[in-house]
């Protein structure tokens, strides 16, 4: 979400204007999603979608699950840099959405690499076969956790896993923290005494905190 939580409005506006362009599907789909949802901010926007777009660059990888699909648009940012013959797993519990997301892998032409699960992430995690190069986990907050241990054997060793949100507006710093926070509090507590991972938290937008598994 593009709160700007740590930054100057004016800087971040600076850092836009001297980042590449973003694709035309993507501010069609970012106008869109701020026109018929009630909540518009769970988008990544183009901001972080960059970003993501030059992770994925930079990986390059084969398989990527995404938990937490929203309208689609973090889904097609993490297609820059897949490899040929690649596929991207992202799961959606909104079902309402469907319809949406379809018509915009569409009109990104990445329908043939995206394949959209329309369900509860818990259930549907499990059923996957593949060995991920990177994870984005990006949905329901006090499920983080359990997300995270269901995904981290399913993560090959050197592989990353994205999670957002995890400064949550910054209440994770209140000392009387809401169940949402407090989970995002533990969470983040519980990956940075995890050793099998390595872990990053950038101040950036909401929060992101990157883990490059480095043990099995």
């Amino acid at each position: 979400m593009e709160k700007g939580l740590m930054w100057n409005k004016e800087l971040i506006k600076y850092c836009q204007a001297h980042s590449s362009s973003v694709d035309k599907v993507l501010l069609e789909l970012e106008r869109d999603t701020h026109i018929k949802e009630l909540v518009p901010q769970m988008i990544s926007g183009n901001f972080q979608g960059k970003l993501m777009q030059l992770i994925s660059s930079m990986i390059q990888p084969k398989y990527v699950l995404e938990i937490g699909t929203f309208t689609g648009y973090s889904a097609i940012c993490w297609t820059a840099g897949l490899q040929a013959g690649g596929q991207i797993h992202t799961i959606e519990i909104n079902e309402e959405l469907e319809s949406m997301i379809h018509t915009y892998f569409e009109k990104a032409d990445v329908h043939n690499k995206i394949t959209l699960h329309i369900g509860n992430a818990l259930e549907i995690i499990p059923t996957l076969k593949e060995t991920f190069d990177l994870v984005f986990i990006d949905a329901k907050k006090t499920d983080y956790d359990a997300y995270y241990n269901m995904v981290i054997d399913k993560v090959r060793p050197g592989g990353f896993i994205l999670t957002d949100n995890v400064v949550w507006d910054g209440k994770v710093l209140n000392n009387n923290k809401d169940p949402k926070t407090q989970a995002i509090d533990d969470f983040n507590k519980m990956i940075n005494e995890d050793p099998r991972v390595e872990n990053l938290m950038l101040p950036f937008n909401d929060g992101i905190t990157i883990a490059k598994k480095v043990n099995g």
